[in-house]
């Protein structure tokens, strides 16, 4: 959408490809929080910020993925779209106050934060009928994620003005961001097709001049001289290519089920150039049997606060701790992708969040709140021997990961993972506590409970690679005439780095608007 209006806004028509049946894909459904080094929030709070300094902090992040003139591209102009965007009325956003930058040790980090941004309130009336056409949104969230733990919050909202929202049908999250831009698009006539299937790109005189689709079994064509534009998600849902492409075991990803890489198809069959292919959006996943996607599709979660607030800690089959659970989602698939040659295989896959009752009366497990009870799918026990054996783990492995862990959390100090002792470590704990208390807690009162924690994802983030100027290239390395991409669709721009909370929509939301004037610019 981003795309579409930045084409709009310069006076040009170009041919938008999502393969969504419904608006907004994963980001409807995630928080939609929007990192962008040294943009305007940032300025007027006073806060300092550079391009040398973000370009710094993804180069000291470098193995090897990143690619100048693309990361360049969004660094320089990603606070030129979020200006944009918001101008127009397509974002409204405000600082996610003290949210810090993923990898601290790094020079360029932010700690204080100011580049993680979140959504203003949004009211779905606004929309109308179109309302219903965003991606889940019968699951309403009436709150900003500032208000929540996960973005450092209470999670509490005066009921009276919970009830104002409620009557007036506001959302924030990703909610907020996908409706507010969808307003934009249809306040300027910018109508989206929905249930296209985009079967072939139509190239005449060697430029990428339109699409060849189906829609209720009907098959058309649309002509767009000055661009086509692919934004189709990512391709995790798509066995084959994840197969294909993907470096390690990934079972449960958080997406969406759109998300089978239409787009990367359609970029192969013109002679497109790959990159990241084996990269994605990493996150630890909690499946929720008794909340399948509408199409049956099994559906997961990332798991950010179950596994960072005190009293739980993560195990792997032989009952052992293999990371610092608090660390950030993304980085943490290093410790689930870890292979054993000597086993030939991934010993820390299956693993399990083991957790007691003072964690169920302070916290919640998935969907389910504190003071709820506990789903039927979350496995439970009188004694930790009892839950070792309903998980398939020796019993003594676990009771004595499980002494040794309560010793640390008792003296405030996690030597073996140093778990506790980051700024973001303490972000997603319980920061009623101090110190290192805020994610170190003991597992001692009973009944005790576990549940698996899968390999998941939020998107992948490989694809045809770009230029700065989001024009796809060939095997050749020159540009495709006419063909552009965005978000998960593309190699990303920042590589596999996730650098902060967001770090999916910044590059997404830049390369859209981009995208959207490169085209607008092309000489047909």
């Amino acid at each position: 959408m981003a795309a579409a209006l930045a084409a709009h806004e310069a006076g040009a028509k170009v041919a938008l490809i999502e393969r969504f049946d419904r608006i907004g894909g994963t980001a409807a459904i995630s928080g939609g929080v929007i990192w962008v080094a040294d943009n305007p929030r940032q300025r007027a709070a006073g806060m300092s910020d550079s391009r040398e300094e973000a370009l710094a902090y993804f180069k000291a992040l470098d193995h090897g993925d990143l690619v100048d003139d693309t990361l360049e591209a969004f660094v320089d102009r990603g606070p030129e779209a979020l200006e944009f965007l918001e101008n127009i009325g397509a974002l409204s956003v405000s600082l996610l106050d003290g949210y810090p930058d993923y990898y601290l040790d790094r020079p360029g980090a932010k700690p204080e934060g100011g580049r993680a941004l979140d959504h203003d309130l949004f009211a779905l009336g606004e929309l109308g009928e179109w309302a219903g056409c965003i991606t889940a949104i019968e699951e309403m969230k009436p709150m900003m994620l500032r208000e929540t733990p996960l973005g450092g919050g209470t999670g509490v909202v005066e009921p009276e003005e919970m009830q104002r929202r409620v009557a007036n049908n506001e959302r924030g999250f990703g909610q907020a961001m996908v409706g507010r831009l969808l307003k934009a698009c249809l306040d300027r006539g910018i109508e989206p097709m929905l249930g296209v299937e985009t079967r072939e790109l139509i190239r005449r005189g060697g430029r990428i001049t339109g699409i060849k689709a189906r829609k209720d079994g009907n098959e058309f064509e649309l002509h767009a001289n000055q661009g086509v534009i692919i934004a189709t998600g990512g391709f995790e849902w798509d066995e084959d290519k994840r197969q294909a492409f993907l470096r390690g075991p990934m079972d449960a990803p958080a997406s969406p089920p759109t998300a089978r890489g239409d787009g990367l198809s359609l970029a192969m069959a013109n002679g497109a150039k790959l990159g990241n292919m084996t990269q994605a959006w990493w996150a630890p996943t909690l499946v929720t049997p008794d909340m399948p996607w509408p199409g049956g599709e099994q559906r997961a979660q990332p798991v950010l606060i179950e596994r960072t607030v005190p009293h739980s800690i993560m195990v792997n089959r032989k009952g052992e701790r293999f990371c610092n659970e608090a660390a950030n989602y993304s980085a943490l698939a290093g410790a689930f992708h870890a292979f054993d040659p000597q086993t030939y295989d991934y010993p820390n896959l299956p693993a399990w969040l083991i957790f007691d009752e003072d964690y169920v009366e302070r916290y919640p497990i998935g969907p389910r709140l504190p003071g709820q009870p506990v789903p039927e799918w979350v496995m439970r026990a009188d004694t930790l021997e009892e839950l070792a054996s309903q998980l398939g783990l020796e019993p003594e492995a676990l009771e004595a990961t499980i002494e040794r862990f309560n010793g640390f959390a008792h003296a405030g100090n996690d030597p073996d993972f140093q778990r506790g002792t980051s700024a973001y470590d303490h972000f997603y704990g319980d920061r009623s506590r101090d110190g290192t208390a805020v994610t170190l807690g003991p597992i001692a009162r009973a009944p005790f409970y576990a549940v698996e924690i899968r390999m998941g994802l939020l998107g992948t983030n490989g694809g045809p690679r770009t230029d700065g100027a989001a024009r796809m290239l060939g095997h050749d390395g020159a540009p495709i005439a006419g063909l552009y991409g965005a978000g998960n669709a593309i190699a990303c721009p920042t590589g596999g780095i996730y650098a902060g909370a967001g770090g999916t929509l910044g590059p997404a939301l830049t390369f859209g608007y981009i995208a959207g004037r490169s085209a607008a610019q092309a000489n047909t």
